[in-house]
């Protein structure tokens, strides 16, 4: 009631003196303007308050708020209530020293002042839920053509089932070594098998590795993102140069060299689809296929790992070089060694001839 009384009366005063103001600088605004558009709207039969009334000032809607506003005696709103307001007066503020703080005068702008939050329940697995989502959508490839992706999967099928199988076989390897027979297979028959799966993997990754080389040449071909010449060739000839020489190394060291080749050829097509080389969605589509080449490789190191003392080695493509190497050197020595004795034959010929003409003599 205070309040809003005190409030009408201020409301009142600025109202009058901005009304005073207003008629004041309207008359003076009249006296100037008003000849002119008076004569104009009697031309056009028009009243002549009509050419004041778009110069009125911005002090009119104030004016009708203040006309239409109850009086200060007739309004429920401005009847103060004296008593009360001697009886507040008149009470004395109480003492809470333990409630005063730092914090006790800040505004609280989401909670009730006072009234304990609430606490919330924190979900200690929405983290991985999040991780769980974002691989979810990385593996989903949307936007991959259908023909692509399921090319793409059966491309890598190869390899999922040499290590699935290498995996196995070691593990029956070891079962035949400490109970004398496999599960399946004996330990001769586990570890033949394990010997022919070993070229088949290598081969295929060399192929493979030759084949992501060979995309950037019909990309360049089909003048995809523009002609690089050189620059994009040379995609395609690292590749072979580094895959085919791993089929010369031992089984791990070629596994390790081809894992090494997948993972650069991957960034390397991530930096290709960067610059707008390939489709924008080749890099995740790449990603997919790498991980999983990749981690087969990784299965087929760890299974292997596990019998390492445990099976021969067959001579690989290196050591049947430094085989036909040896026997190379064997045969020039062998050759060189007959041709001595000729020699030595020769000369002990010569010498029993001489040795004759001189019995002769």
């Amino acid at each position: 009631m205070l309040r809003s009384g005190r409030a009408s009366l201020f409301a009142r005063s600025i109202l009058r003196s901005t009304t005073l103001r207003g008629t004041s600088s309207t008359s003076r605004f009249t006296t100037q303007t008003s000849k002119p558009l008076i004569a104009h709207n009697e031309r056009l039969g028009r009243s002549k308050n009509l050419a004041l009334t778009a110069y009125r000032p911005l002090s009119t809607s104030l004016q009708r708020c203040a006309a239409n506003a109850p009086t200060y005696s007739g309004s429920s709103e401005n009847n103060i209530d004296r008593k009360h307001e001697k009886d507040v007066a008149q009470d004395e503020l109480e003492q809470h020293p333990e409630e005063v703080s730092t914090e006790s005068s800040v505004h609280q702008v989401f909670e009730e002042k006072g009234v304990p939050e609430e606490e919330k329940d924190v979900d200690m697995l929405a983290g991985v839920y999040s991780d769980v989502k974002t691989i979810k959508e990385t593996f989903a490839l949307n936007e991959v053509p259908r023909e692509a992706f399921f090319v793409g999967l059966a491309g890598v099928i190869p390899y999922l089932a040499t290590s699935a199988s290498t995996v196995y076989l070691a593990w029956d390897i070891n079962h035949a070594a400490m109970d004398g027979q496999g599960f399946l297979l004996s330990g001769e028959s586990a570890e033949l098998l394990l010997h022919i799966l070993e070229p088949l993997q290598i081969g295929y990754g060399a192929v493979i590795i030759s084949f992501l080389g060979a995309i950037h040449w019909g990309l360049e071909w089909a003048k995809y993102g523009g002609e690089h010449g050189y620059r994009r060739y040379a995609y395609g000839v690292v590749a072979p140069a580094v895959a085919w020489p791993t089929l010369l190394l031992p089984v791990e060291y070629a596994l390790i060299a081809q894992f090494t080749a997948f993972t650069f050829l991957y960034f390397a097509d991530a930096r290709a689809c960067v610059r707008g080389w390939t489709p924008h969605w080749y890099m995740t589509y790449r990603f997919v296929l790498t991980f999983v080449v990749g981690a087969s490789i990784v299965i087929s190191l760890i299974g292997r790992g596990q019998i390492a003392d445990k099976i021969s080695r067959l001579p690989g493509p290196g050591d049947r070089l430094k085989a036909l190497r040896e026997t190379q050197l064997e045969e020039i020595e062998k050759e060189e060694r007959m041709r001595r004795a000729k020699i030595v034959a020769a000369d002990e010929a010569e010498e029993g001839d001489d040795d004759d003409e001189g019995d002769d003599e």
